[in-house]
């Protein structure tokens, strides 16, 4: 039996098994790790309160959907007071959330699910002031520096969110989200990218794609993560025709449903068909059935003809397809 296991046997049957396990694993490896104590009244208190939190935002969702559903038969409240009706449903929300953090004013994971709050009710400017308090509290925490990182992404400066990206990764290099919000960012802001790390365009785009990668190593059944980095290669000149059939592939591998299957083989159709490889792409385009990619598949149909005809007429090669729901080209 290892050092480390053994002293991990002995910190479960310890009166405070949180501290004990982590003054352990830091002693043995060198690692400074927080584990949360379930026993915590505060985190206990804090728990209840992120219940209600999500209570009211699904029952915010509720009256959206409903209020869309009876609008649309002439029976629908006016926005503006839907808009009141949600505002006090959240008000009860946000004062709870207000008397908590009174009480217990440097108890970090309070003011982390309090600026989620904040941030999902469109408060970013208070979102951010409350992040910014966490982290003076656990700097050493690293959800705390991507959500600033986030922050920073949307409202700059971007090298910042950078910066705390990095952090974050330092901090947990084993949380898949960190790379992939790292990645979009360094992907959609590539000027940014390009003066930061001092590299070329190209290399702007290998960096994203590696950071996608390794988000994708570390959650490799994430479909929606799989599909954001097949789809970054719809913004990468010249195209990297290849490394990009490989990524859908990937994708393909792990869609859960024919309506997600579909939609990849229409990617892969759009690619092969870019790459002059047209009976591959008739082959994918085939296996589409879903009415919901009929109009899609009808005109990459006639592109594929097309760009076929226009090869064989001047034997050079095919433009390149405009992708449907390519990301933003960033700046």
């Amino acid at each position: 039996m290892s050092n480390l296991l053994g002293g991990l046997l002995g910190a479960l049957i310890a009166t405070n098994q949180a501290s004990a396990v982590s003054n352990l694993v830091e002693q043995s490896t060198g690692m400074s790790v927080t584990i949360p104590d379930p026993n915590d009244p505060r985190r206990i208190e804090l728990k209840k309160l992120e219940d209600a939190d999500d209570a009211a935002q699904a029952e915010v969702d509720e009256w959206i959907r409903q209020n869309s559903e009876f609008a649309a038969k002439g029976a629908g409240i006016p926005k503006a007071e839907l808009n009141q009706r949600i505002r006090k449903r959240f008000e009860t929300v946000q004062k709870s959330y207000e008397e908590f953090i009174k009480r217990e004013p440097n108890f970090a994971p309070a003011r982390i699910a309090y600026a989620s709050f904040l941030g999902d009710i469109g408060d970013e400017d208070a979102e951010v002031e409350q992040l910014e308090k966490a982290r003076e509290l656990d700097p050493k925490d690293p959800a705390i520096w991507n959500n600033l990182a986030n922050y920073h992404g949307h409202r700059g400066p971007v090298k910042t969110a950078f910066a705390y990206y990095e952090k974050a990764i330092q901090l947990d290099p084993k949380e898949s989200v960190y790379y992939q919000n790292f990645a979009t960012t360094v992907y959609l802001f590539r000027k940014d990218a390009r003066e930061y790390y001092n590299i070329s365009e190209q290399q702007v785009f290998d960096k994203a794609l590696k950071l996608y990668e390794k988000a994708f190593a570390l959650d490799p059944t994430n479909f929606p993560l799989a599909t954001d980095l097949a789809q970054s290669y719809y913004g990468i000149k010249p195209v990297r025709t290849d490394d990009a059939l490989k990524a859908w592939t990937n994708a393909l591998n792990i869609a859960h449903d024919d309506v997600e299957r579909e939609g990849v083989y229409v990617h892969l159709a759009r690619f092969e068909m870019v790459a002059g490889r047209f009976d591959d792409a008739r082959a994918h385009l085939t296996m589409v059935t879903n009415p919901m990619y009929a109009d899609l598949k009808h005109r990459l149909g006639q592109n594929i003809e097309l760009k076929e005809k226009g090869s064989t007429e001047t034997n050079a090669p095919p433009t390149e397809a405009g992708p449907t729901n390519s990301p933003a080209a960033g700046n």
